[in-house]
């Protein structure tokens, strides 16, 4: 193999290694945000839950009388 062929196989691992870098960073942080997310969904189901069990405005049960 000739010394040119050499360097340029060199010259494209090196390309290639910056570029897995830099797609292992872009995973790494849709990760992260991934995980926020989902956090911030079961946060807000519970909340939806916790507001779906109060009283219901039909529920005759805690309503006073139209007289007091």
């Amino acid at each position: 193999m000739s010394e040119e062929r050499f360097i340029d196989l060199e010259s494209r691992l090196a390309h290639q290694d910056q570029l897995l870098r830099e797609l292992n960073d872009v995973v790494t942080d849709q990760q992260a945000k991934i995980m926020r997310l989902e956090e911030l969904c079961r946060s807000l189901i519970d909340r939806v839950k916790a507001v779906g069990d109060g009283p219901q405005e039909g529920d005759p049960g805690n309503e006073r009388p139209p007289h007091y």
